[in-house]
């Protein structure tokens, strides 16, 4: 029998600075680079594939203040007011 061993890759934290109450999570996703266009940034949100501090979120107009967390892809996005 084989033995089958698999890395796990480890999150890349980063910083997006607004100088806002808050941003728009799809706006968030653009500003941090992670996505290429509103497009791209609603359908990742509506599959499921964003987190917001921890739970799945599907609400693309979700409002982020600082302090607030996302998670997509291999990335964990950190809200900091300027």
């Amino acid at each position: 029998m084989k033995t089958v061993k698999a890395k796990i890759a480890s999150k890349k934290e980063k910083k997006i600075y607004i100088n806002t109450d808050y941003i728009r999570l799809d706006s968030a996703l653009k500003l941090s680079d992670l996505v290429q266009s509103g497009g791209h940034a609603k359908a990742v949100i509506q599959d499921g594939e964003v987190k917001v501090n921890g739970e799945i979120c599907s609400a693309r107009g979700k409002k982020l203040r600082a302090g607030d967390r996302f998670e997509y892809d291999l990335f964990v996005v950190e809200v900091v007011s300027q």
